[in-house]
């Protein structure tokens, strides 16, 4: 017997926690799925611009993860080993550090995690307080890190945080350079009173701040709004905490493989990090994270970090697969092409309409900023976030058959983060319809701004 959306949405709805989140503005249950596209169980068919929040680099069920995960079961090789190693893992250690910056991979050591990214942070963060022997870390403002306790801890959004009592102590946020909503009033060089400041906090005896463990940012804020940090700035910072002896953890779940035009969001700036963090795309769509890092602050004894699943064959397998894949067919290349279209096809909109403040982001990793024009902006020229005007557009795109997730300041930014693999018959598919979901939620809000939730 089929059954429909409702039938699986009231079913979750009695029995999944109340901390589900995605299917209350993403209300389907997906059946059948494959490259860009998915299918509802009502036989609705979506362009998917989520992705599994950018975990799938080469979309749904792509025929060489297929493939791996195939060739790897009926090879008669384990599928967990813990941290034993087998000639799967050997493979896709030597992939991936194949793949990073030689500067940094030839003197780098690699920890695998337990399989979420927020995992890996922790892991980042164990690793930098027992090499430095330092008990704080600095963070950013819009920073997203994951949602386990030390994790969320380096997060910046408040509400989640505002529940959970205990979160790890000594952990300082800095400004991060946001032009839109610049923290300092003045717009695109508020990077280098950011980066000034930051080095004064590490410098000053009398700055109240003890030197952390660690420093962790994100080169491309994903959750915190689509936000790409300034090179200078970038640049700025690996000078500041390289003088500081504060080791710096790069942040790369969402922005590794590919997806800003680049093999690693690092390379735009050409710095050299102490650690990266990946998740997501490197597991070929299965759960897979691992940290690498400096040899320098390899001081960790025996059995400091474990994790049961620090040994999923399958995610190597499909993770070797991708990034095989990504390199062979240079798809950071295709996807800053694609970026770059796409983000003209944005702009293109945001001309036509009245309620998008700003569209920004590198690659395959977009934003655009949704806003009240009706209230005055402020000295910059920019507009008050439209939280409410953001959800409906969310709305009319599911309506139309495009899957986008929400980000940024009050959830007023709408995220793209499609598949690596998608074509310019996609990107203008995606961009007609989220045209037309502006649009209608647009006159909804003028006509009837009560019901624009309904």
């Amino acid at each position: 017997m089929e059954h429909t959306n409702s039938y699986y949405l009231n079913s979750q709805s009695m029995r999944e926690s109340n901390a589900r989140s995605y299917p209350r503005k993403i209300p389907i249950a997906i059946t059948h799925a494959q490259g860009v596209m998915i299918k509802d169980a009502d036989g609705k068919s979506y362009i998917d611009c989520l992705a599994g929040a950018g975990t799938l680099a080469l979309g749904h069920n792509h025929p060489v993860m297929v493939e791996a995960i195939h060739n790897t079961i009926n090879s008669g090789l384990p599928l967990h080993t813990l941290d034993l190693t087998t000639p799967l893992k050997e493979q896709f250690v030597e992939e991936l550090l194949s793949s990073l910056p030689y500067e940094f991979a030839s003197r780098a050591k690699i920890q695998f995690c337990g399989p979420s990214g927020a995992d890996a942070v922790e892991a980042a963060v164990k690793l930098v307080k027992t090499a430095t022997g330092r008990r704080g870390m600095m963070s950013f403002h819009g920073g997203y890190h994951g949602m386990t306790n030390g994790a969320l801890s380096l997060t910046g959004n408040l509400n989640p945080k505002s529940k959970v009592a205990g979160l790890m102590p000594d952990v300082q946020f800095m400004p991060y350079p946001y032009a839109y909503r610049c923290p300092f009033g003045i717009g695109e060089q508020g990077h280098k009173i950011s980066s000034r400041y930051i080095d004064h906090v590490l410098s000053d005896p009398e700055s109240g701040c003890l030197k952390p463990a660690g420093m962790i940012m994100e080169l491309v804020q994903g959750e915190g709004g689509v936000i790409p940090a300034p090179i200078e700035w970038v640049r700025n910072i690996r000078e500041v905490a390289t003088r500081q002896d504060v080791p710096l953890i790069i942040d790369e779940v969402q922005t590794g493989l590919g997806r800003t035009g680049k093999l690693y969001a690092l390379e735009h700036a050409g710095i050299m990090p102490d650690v990266v963090v990946l998740s997501k795309a490197i597991g070929g769509s299965l759960p897979l994270a691992v940290i690498v890092y400096d040899e320098r602050l390899d001081s960790w004894e025996p059995g400091a970090h474990a994790g049961t699943f620090r040994g999923h064959q399958l995610g190597m397998a499909t993770g070797l697969a991708t990034i095989r894949f990504v390199r062979e067919n240079r798809l950071e290349e295709h996807a800053e092409v694609m970026g770059s279209y796409f983000k003209r096809k944005l702009e293109a909109i945001q001309v036509s309409t009245s309620c998008i403040g700003e569209v920004r982001g590198l690659g395959l990793m977009l934003g655009a900023e949704i806003v009240n024009k009706d209230v005055a902006p402020d000295q910059l020229g920019s507009y008050i976030a439209y939280p409410e005007l953001a959800k409906r557009i969310q709305l009319e795109c599911v309506k139309r058959g495009l899957i986008v997730e929400l980000g940024g300041r009050h959830g007023s930014v709408v995220r793209f983060l499609p598949p690596l693999i998608i074509t310019e018959e996609h990107v203008e598919q995606i961009c007609e319809r989220f045209h037309d979901a502006v649009l209608e939620a647009e006159a909804v809000v003028m006509s009837k701004p009560q019901e624009v939730l309904t």
